[in-house]
């Protein structure tokens, strides 16, 4: 009795892998080469990954779709495109999580116009400090020069460290005038800066009132 519930369920397995074999041999493999010809197959041939594939069943549909196998130098392309896309996303982010920040410390734009005057403030201090070191270079130079002038002038010779003197000052004023150039640029670069961020807020602010007709 054992010998032939044993021998049933071997054929019933029998049966069942016969017939999966079946199936899976009822589909077969559809692809396109280079010049859009079709070609079948029962069997996954190279050129059906190189150009990709459709599953196709025994009445013709296509139950699955493969894309073709990237190169390697197609590979390195997406992924460059999928880190840039990434990074444009990430960087998209982190604007709007600064203009969340900003509205909420500055609701008004009286307020968001007097840090940004106070920015200004600053650097107009920092310039004013430049050309008033500036000055006092510049007369320490001058003092300098109308020594050896008056030497010259008394036919004497001016004396090396006098000359030494001298050169080591028009550097040290050369260098404080490119300060005050660079200061003075950034002053203008910033007065253009906070422009460009005053319209943007102002949109923001525009874009919230939209969002919130009530209030």
């Amino acid at each position: 009795m054992r010998k032939t519930v044993f021998v049933i369920a071997m054929l019933a397995l029998t049966a069942g892998a016969h017939a999966q074999a079946q199936k899976a041999s009822s589909y077969r493999y559809r692809w396109k080469d280079a010049t859009g010809l079709p070609h079948y197959s029962d069997s996954l041939t190279s050129d059906a990954l190189k150009y990709g594939y459709d599953l196709v069943n025994d009445r013709g549909l296509v139950v699955q779709h493969v894309d073709r196998q990237l190169s390697p130098e197609e590979r390195a392309a997406a992924q460059k495109v999928a880190d840039q896309q990434a990074a444009e996303a990430h960087a998209a982010q982190e604007r709007a999580r600064n203009d969340a920040q900003m509205l909420a410390a500055y609701p008004t734009e009286d307020a968001y116009k007097t840090i940004q005057q106070q920015n200004l403030d600053t650097i107009d201090q920092q310039i004013n400090t430049t050309r008033i070191n500036l000055k006092s270079q510049e007369k320490a130079l001058t003092d300098l020069l109308t020594r050896a002038g008056d030497l010259e002038r008394a036919k004497q010779p001016v004396p090396k460290p006098l000359n030494d003197s001298i050169a080591k000052q028009r550097n040290v004023v050369a260098r404080q005038r490119d300060v005050l150039d660079h200061q003075q640029s950034e002053r203008d670069a910033a007065v253009q800066k906070n422009a460009q961020d005053l319209a943007h807020y102002r949109e923001l602010k525009a874009a919230q009132a939209k969002q919130q007709p009530g209030q």
